[in-house]
C-alpha cells in the first residue's frame, strides 16, 4: 500500500494557474472592471490573466464565484440604439459634421444606420473609436 502511495506522489503533477471568477454577480451587458473579477487558484481552465478581460462586455449573466468563460465576452458596445451621435464626412480638405440618431447599437468598426437629424435621411457609417460615425462615399 505504501509503495502505491509513494508511486502516486512521484508522478508529475499538473500546475494550474487558476481562472478568473466573478467577485460579485455580474448582469449581462456589464463592462468588466478590475474590481469585478478575482483569480481563483482552485478553478481550472478559463482565463488565467485578469488583464485580458478588463474592458470586455459580458453577453450573459455570471454569478458570484463562477468562472468567467471566454465565450461569454465580447467587445463593448460604444453606441446605443437611439443615442445621439456625431456624423462625420471627410474628403480631402472638406469635413462636414452634423448630429444624428443611431438606429441600432454598434461596436467600434461596425457599420450602423443613422438618421441625419437635419435632413431626416438615413445613412450608413462605421463607428469610430471616439464614438462618432464616419460616413463613406457611395
Amino acid at each position: 500500500m505504501r509503495a502505491i502511495a509513494l508511486m502516486f506522489m512521484l508522478l508529475p503533477q499538473w500546475a494550474t494557474a487558476g481562472a478568473a471568477v466573478a467577485s460579485r454577480t455580474l448582469p449581462a451587458g456589464t463592462v468588466i472592471s478590475a474590481e469585478d473579477v478575482t483569480l481563483a487558484p482552485d478553478q481550472a481552465g478559463g482565463i488565467e490573466d485578469i488583464t485580458q478581460i478588463v474592458g470586455q462586455q459580458l453577453r450573459v449573466m455570471v454569478y458570484e464565484g463562477r468562472r468567467i468563460d471566454p465565450s461569454a465576452l465580447t467587445e463593448p458596445t460604444l453606441i446605443g440604439r437611439n443615442q445621439l451621435v456625431t456624423l462625420t464626412y471627410e474628403k480631402a480638405a472638406l469635413r462636414i459634421e452634423t448630429e444624428g440618431r443611431a438606429l441600432s447599437a454598434g461596436k467600434v468598426g461596425q457599420i450602423i444606420r443613422v438618421l441625419n437629424s437635419s435632413s431626416r435621411v438615413t445613412v450608413s457609417g462605421r463607428v469610430a473609436p471616439d464614438g462618432s460615425v464616419i460616413v463613406q462615399n457611395n
